[in-house]
């Protein structure tokens, strides 16, 4: 170990490490060097790796509003727009799947302003592929045209 304040003749090849103490530093050799030089290397490829993007896993879609004649609405079902989904035939694959609204509140519950409203794709709705859902609490009007998560499960696969 090497003191700051002493003077050292050591050969330039070798390259001062700090050591837990303060004010102390520890000299290393080349072949040291050579093999953190390894080891760097070896990180750098594997954070190449870690640098993919992240997997989706849900569909994304988009709230339209609740079921409704011309003067009456139903509130306990929710039309749903899933992105991709052209057709009844469509449609009716997401049958049974789960849908989360996750929205921002002011107070903070649990360590978070994040919070979910769960539900069920019951059915398609009309040709196009627009489904009903059916959610535990009736989604409020203010999420409509919000966006919602279609979850991949449960899956019939």
């Amino acid at each position: 170990l090497v003191s700051l304040s002493e003077p050292t003749s050591q050969p330039r090849t070798e390259r001062v490490s700090r050591v837990s103490e303060p004010g102390l530093f520890r000299l290393r050799s080349e072949e040291e060097m050579a093999g953190e030089k390894k080891t760097i290397a070896g990180a750098a490829k594997k954070a190449v790796k870690k640098t993919k993007q992240p997997v989706r896993l849900y569909a994304k879609g988009l709230i339209l509003g609740h079921k409704r004649s011309k003067s009456n609405t139903y509130h306990s079902i929710t039309l749903l727009k899933i992105d991709g989904v052209r057709t009844r035939e469509d449609a009716a694959w997401y049958a049974g799947k789960r849908v989360a609204y996750v929205y921002k509140a002011k107070k903070e519950v649990k360590n978070s302003k994040f919070r979910v409203m769960w539900g069920k794709i019951r059915r398609a709705h009309g040709n196009s592929g627009v489904v009903r859902a059916k959610f535990l609490k009736n989604i409020p009007p203010k999420a409509f045209g919000a966006p919602c998560r279609v979850m991949m499960y449960p899956s019939t696969i």
